[in-house]
């Protein structure tokens, strides 16, 4: 039934509740896990003096995510692919989940933006009405 699996992760409680559940799907189904991270637009940095080093430390700490995401889930013995993406969260999932052609998006409820999320709505909330499969939001 699924055979790709794209986990978005934020580094909060809730993506790593996320990382259980995608995990015991993808073993269930024998899927691939397709990990991924999206930080915010560089372009918001431009102009900045010190440009190239504050960039280099969104995507250092995207993939400090990925990382112990991929850590978390190496012991279940399970296909992982990841990708560290730039852009609004829910965009960037949502490219990668037609990119990538997955079954299944899971994700947590809550991220690490719980008060932006009250005023322009949930990363999680844009997924699960604009994805073209189904969404598994766990809390």
């Amino acid at each position: 039934m699924f055979r790709k699996i794209l986990l978005a992760v934020d580094g909060s409680d809730h993506s790593e509740i996320a990382a259980d559940y995608a995990a015991g799907m993808a073993k269930a189904f024998g899927a691939t896990v397709f990990l991924v991270h999206a930080y915010p637009h560089t372009s918001d940095l431009l102009g900045y003096e010190d440009f190239e080093k504050l960039v280099a430390r969104r995507k250092a700490a995207g993939q400090a995510i990925l990382n112990k995401v991929r850590k978390r889930l190496a012991p279940k013995d399970m296909t992982i692919l990841e990708d560290l993406l730039e852009g609004p969260e829910a965009e960037a999932i949502l490219a990668a989940a037609e990119a990538q052609q997955v079954d299944l998006v899971v994700m947590g409820t809550r991220g690490l933006g719980a008060i932006e999320g009250m005023v322009f709505g949930s990363v999680s909330r844009k997924v699960a009405h604009h994805a073209r499969c189904p969404v598994m939001l766990t809390r």
